[in-house]
């Protein structure tokens, strides 16, 4: 690695306008030329800001900021920085310029002036780089959130930085999707000497780096290499941070009497439970609770949140569902093909699949934000010739409303079905948070007065963990990203749907703020919500916390199970661009040293299998 710095900043602070505090609050730290530097902390820690100041985008309030020799205090050296570090943002919408992909990830390279041939070469590198070469004359409009995203990474590669910033780049991506990116990422650092310098929440990606930061409340409060940030255990939660899980289940066998070392990675932990003696005699009720709810716990509560519950049935049956972006079109794109699922009430449903399987598409069926062609008012039953079959038309009912219905009360549905969708940040527009979770309840609910409206809204908005007393009338705008997304859920539990449909619910977030997004749901369907669905490309989330997930993989649905049957599976599910959660890789490690564990996948029953192994004579 190069001796001479990237990047060089010193008493670097910033603070928006109107804020009570600093984004940046005095950071002092160099960037070698050719280092990987993984940056990590809580959400509103300052990460994105900085993000946005080391490429000129933002301007320090005071301090210095040198980026390859240049002095950004100096305006006309930021166009200049520009040109040789590219940011890749956590919401690729905030890069798409174009109206093809092609011309997107052209764009770059034509604004630093790169030459039209050299720029054709670039473009096909790019878009193999990331997996999306089949997609080169498609729309971006017409992509799935993580299919976005890739093309946003390949914009940036395109240009060929010197610096590449990704600020939570891979958010949205599927595993596989995420491992690519990572992968291209490492390889242009290592091969070409890029500098790195990756914002992520993903543990397993920030162990890739050289060096690893962490972020607090706008100043640097770990600098190390990420072995040493990540085995300082609890020293994380004072950060607002969460134990990565693998963590987690060490603290858990050290607490049974185990002898187990500081681990990161799963062969590691797995070599370290084969090392402790198999008559080793340990107390089974030692572990302790950082999780969510195991499967049976969360059955259990399951069960007591339906003692009052009304006697109607919301189970939702969806068959044959095929839908067709731009039908008839250049841009026809299947999106579903074929689709037969039931979802019964009180389930804690996942669904999972590849970037662009069809997940979004279909949950957005149950709502009828996307219609059944039969539900729409110029649909006609179509002639068949004498001979041939009658077609095989979809059909979708979600407990007492038939989807397939011109009659069906689409407004009492949505009332009943509220949705929260990839981006929860979209779905504010109001000038006050009040005003914002208020809207869907003046619409669904007419007759009620404004007490009742005012206490319904102080209920949900504190429901999930805001204080209604200092936000109710600020704008959602100005609020942090966790809390865009708490006021998002907010205005649409405010109706008490019986079913709640999210997509990607906890992505982007830190892992305090995932789990704390989670346990709210969980709270909602213990309380009176009967079904809660969401949308994941987190393993680990969905073994955590459903009772049962389907696996969408191009538009149909490959499988449907309860986790700890489904991730058995995990070669069919590698070959779907999936993952398997990381209790399921230790015991697939485990079993080249001959233990068996089997267990429902999540940390704290793994955990309990282990121990009962080890103190049980082998039989967990």
């Amino acid at each position: 690695m190069s001796t001479e710095n990237a990047i060089v900043c010193e008493n670097l602070k910033f603070t928006y306008p109107d804020a009570p505090a600093p984004a940046i609050n005095g950071i002092n730290f160099t960037v070698k030329k050719g280092e990987f530097l993984s940056v990590i902390g809580h959400n509103g820690s300052g990460k994105s800001t900085l993000a946005r100041l080391l490429n000129g985008l933002l301007e320090a309030d005071e301090g210095s900021i040198n980026v390859l020799g240049l002095d950004l205090k100096e305006g006309k050296n930021a166009v200049e920085v520009r040109k040789h570090v590219g940011i890749v943002f956590q919401n690729p919408d905030n890069q798409m310029v174009a109206s093809i992909v092609e011309d997107d990830v052209a764009f770059g390279p034509e604004n630093v002036g790169v030459e039209r041939e050299e720029i054709g070469r670039r473009i096909n590198w790019a878009l193999s780089a990331v997996g999306m070469e089949s997609y080169r004359t498609a729309s971006p409009a017409r992509l799935s959130g993580g299919q976005k995203q890739r093309i946003a990474v390949a914009g940036v590669l395109a240009v060929k930085p010197e610096i590449l910033i990704l600020d939570e780049s891979t958010a949205m991506l599927d595993p596989r999707g995420r491992r690519e990116v990572v992968e291209v990422v490492r390889r242009l650092n290592k091969e070409e000497g890029i500098t790195v310098i990756l914002i992520t929440h993903f543990m397993e990606e920030a162990l890739l780096a050289d060096r690893a930061l962490v972020f607090n409340r706008g100043e640097i409060v770990m600098n190390g290499t990420p072995e040493e940030i990540f085995e300082s255990g609890e020293k994380l939660e004072t950060f607002n941070l969460s134990l990565p899980r693998i963590s987690v289940i060490a603290n858990n066998l050290r607490a049974a009497g185990m002898e187990i070392k500081d681990v990161l990675r799963p062969e590691e932990l797995a070599a370290e439970i084969a090392l402790n003696k198999q008559n080793l005699t340990i107390s089974a009720g030692q572990t302790t609770r950082n999780q969510p709810e195991t499967e049976a716990e969360t059955a259990e509560m399951q069960q007591e949140s339906e003692i009052d519950a009304a006697p109607e049935n919301h189970d939702i049956i969806i068959e044959n569902l095929n839908f067709t972006y731009s039908k008839k079109s250049p841009f026809a794109t299947k999106a579903l093909n074929g689709v037969n699922l039931k979802i019964e009430e009180g389930e804690f449903f996942g669904i999972i699949g590849h970037t662009g399987s069809g997940k979004s598409t279909l949950i957005q069926h149950l709502n009828a934000l996307i219609k059944l062609p039969q539900a729409e008012k110029k649909y006609k039953k179509k002639r068949v010739k004498k001979g041939q079959p009658q077609p095989v038309l979809p059909a979708i009912s979600v407990g007492q409303f038939d989807l397939t219905s011109k009659k069906c009360d689409f407004k009492a549905l949505r009332a009943s079905v509220g949705m929260v969708f990839q981006y929860p940040e979209y779905q504010l527009f109001a000038d006050t948070v009040f005003n914002d979770v208020a809207f869907g309840l003046k619409n669904f609910k007419k007759n009620l007065k404004p007490e009742e409206i005012e206490q319904a809204v102080k209920d949900s908005i504190e429901i999930v963990g805001l204080n209604y007393n200092e936000v109710k009338e600020k704008s959602p705008f100005d609020l942090s990203g966790g809390q865009k997304r708490r006021v998002a859920i907010a205005g649409v539990i405010v109706t008490r749907p019986q079913i709640l449909i999210l997509d990607e619910p906890a992505a982007g977030l830190d892992p305090k703020g995932k789990n704390e997004i989670m346990e709210l749901l969980h709270k909602l369907h213990r309380e009176w919500c009967k079904t809660v669905i969401i949308v994941s490309h987190d393993m680990d989330e969905v073994a955590e916390n459903c009772s049962k997930v389907a696996v969408i993989s191009n538009g149909s649905v490959f499988a449907c199970d309860a986790p700890a049957k489904l991730f058995c599976r995990a070669d069919e599910l590698t070959a779907l661009g999936l993952d398997i959660p990381l209790t399921a890789k230790i015991s697939k490690e485990l079993e080249n040293y001959g233990i068996q564990i089997k267990s429902d996948c999540t940390v704290l029953d793994f955990s309990q299998k282990v121990i009962q192994f080890f103190g049980g004579g082998g039989n967990a």
